[in-house]
């Protein structure tokens, strides 16, 4: 409405998922059969979660004015939201009066080794420490000076021991939950589960390693 005192979206924290929100049922939703008994309920469910990113990649072009975009994807368990995120923004570019160039590159954080690994070795670096942090990961793209630094994540997840980082976009603000689903994994399975679950006692006893 005109002249409206709402306050602007905050993109950082994202749809927040309140700690007493119970989830959705298994048996409203398809998901592979083999997961069967290994998941308590599910949090997010995958129509949400398109549906979500698509206004994520509304919001990221609304704010860059249709800049050329180099986006980093942090494997492996981002691959899934970044090929979506791209594909939307891809999609905007094509429906504009204006192309945006697009440059996808991939990175993976070895927090063992505090070591990022990919974006065509650009970012080696020898640090030493016990975390990696997405704080570690911005110094060290920073030094190469882009114009712009955007940070997108899908889950931000509330937990006491938290560094304080905010990304720029947010798609979910989730409870302190051990989540698999869409890229997510535990101990490389899930992976392959559209929607967003979370794991039951059962489910990761079946799975450790």
């Amino acid at each position: 409405m005109a002249g409206s005192s709402e306050k602007a979206p905050d993109y950082g924290r994202g749809v927040v998922i309140m700690d007493d929100w119970p989830g959705y049922d298994l048996n409203l939703f398809t998901y592979p059969q083999h997961y069967y008994g290994d998941l308590e309920y599910v949090l997010i469910p995958h129509g949400i979660i398109v549906d979500r990113i698509e206004r994520l990649a509304k919001d990221i072009m609304k704010d860059i004015g249709y800049s050329d975009i180099m986006v980093l994807c942090v494997l492996k368990g981002g691959y899934k939201f970044c090929a979506d995120l791209v594909e939307h923004l891809k999609n905007i570019s094509r429906n504009s009066d204006r192309f945006v160039s697009m440059k996808v590159d991939f990175i993976r954080l070895k927090s063992y080794r505090m070591q990022i690994i990919g974006g065509d070795d650009l970012f080696n670096t020898g640090w030493k420490g016990l975390l990696m942090t997405m704080n570690a990961l911005l110094s060290s793209i920073e030094k190469y000076k882009p114009n712009m630094i955007k940070v997108a994540s899908l889950l931000v997840k509330r937990q006491p021991r938290s560094d304080g980082f905010r990304p720029d976009y947010a798609g979910f603000e989730i409870p302190n939950l051990f989540v698999v689903g869409y890229a997510l994994d535990y101990n490389e399975y899930f992976r392959d589960l559209n929607h967003i679950c979370v794991i039951n006692e059962h489910g990761k006893e079946k799975y450790r390693v």
